[in-house]
C-alpha cells in the first residue's frame, strides 16, 4: 500500500456496519488471497476487474489499491454504494474505481460491460449457482472468476460442471491461501439469456 487510504476506508466501513466489528487485519489477509489467485496463474496484472456485491468494499478496494487498474464495484444497496463512491474520492484514493448501484442482473445487460473484464471477484455474493450466473457475462473469454469458498473441503459438488459449461465456465478447482477460493475460467461466450431477470437466479438456481 502506498498510503493509509485503504486502512482509513476499512475502519470507516466497519464503523458504518458494512464490515464485521472485529479487527480489519484478517480482511487484508483474505483479500490478499484473491490477489494471489490471479498473480500465481497470470504473468501480467489484470487490466480491469469487477467486484460482485462489493458491500463494505472487499476484496475490491484492496485489489484496486494493489493493482491500480480499472475496477468496477457493484452493489444493490444505495447506502453501501454511496459509501464506496465517497471513499473513492478521499485523499490518496486510486483513480480508476467506479461504483454501479443496481442489481447485477441489470448491470450485466449493459453492452459496455459484457465480456470486458479479465477478472470477476465475489467474496460473499451468494451460492455457487447465483454467483456463476450473475458474474459470467462480464468476463472476457479466457478471463477468470475468483470466488471465496467455505473452509470445509469435503463438499466436492458445489460447482456443477455441466451447468457451468452452459454459462461458458469451467471450474479449475479450489485454491488455498489460508482461506479457500474457487477459480472459474471462461472458455466461451455466455448465452445472452444469462443472467436471467432480477431475482430469478436466486429463486430458481441453475444447480
Amino acid at each position: 500500500m502506498n498510503n493509509d487510504w485503504l486502512p482509513r476506508v476499512l475502519e470507516e466501513s466497519r464503523a458504518r456496519g458494512f464490515l464485521g466489528p472485529n479487527a480489519i487485519e484478517p480482511h487484508f489477509t483474505h483479500s490478499l488471497g484473491f490477489a494471489l489467485c490471479w498473480e500465481e496463474r497470470e504473468p501480467n496484472l489484470p487490466t480491469a476487474f469487477l467486484d460482485l456485491g462489493s458491500g463494505g468494499g472487499l476484496p475490491g478496494l484492496f485489489l484496486l489499491d494493489r493493482w491500480r487498474c480499472r475496477a468496477v464495484f457493484t452493489d444493490s444497496m444505495v447506502k453501501r454504494g454511496k459509501f464506496l463512491e465517497e471513499a473513492l474520492h478521499w485523499e490518496g484514493a486510486p483513480k480508476n474505481g467506479t461504483v454501479l448501484i443496481a442489481r447485477v442482473e441489470e448491470i450485466a445487460r449493459n453492452p459496455d460491460l459484457i465480456e470486458v473484464f479479465d477478472l470477476v471477484t465475489a467474496r460473499s455474493f451468494g451460492p455457487p449457482a447465483v454467483t456463476a450466473e450473475c458474474g459470467a457475462q462480464f468476463l472476457k473469454i479466457g478471463g477468470v472468476m475468483v470466488v471465496s469458498e467455505p473452509p470445509d473441503d469435503s463438499d466436492g459438488h458445489r460447482w456443477n460442471p455441466a451447468k457451468l459449461a452452459a454459462l461458458g465456465l469451467v471450474a479449475e478447482g479450489r485454491i488455498r491461501h489460508g482461506a479457500a477460493y474457487q477459480v472459474l475460467v471462461k472458455t466461451h461466450s455466455t448465452p445472452s439469456e444469462y443472467p436471467r431477470s432480477i431475482g430469478t437466479p436466486r429463486k430458481r438456481p441453475l444447480f
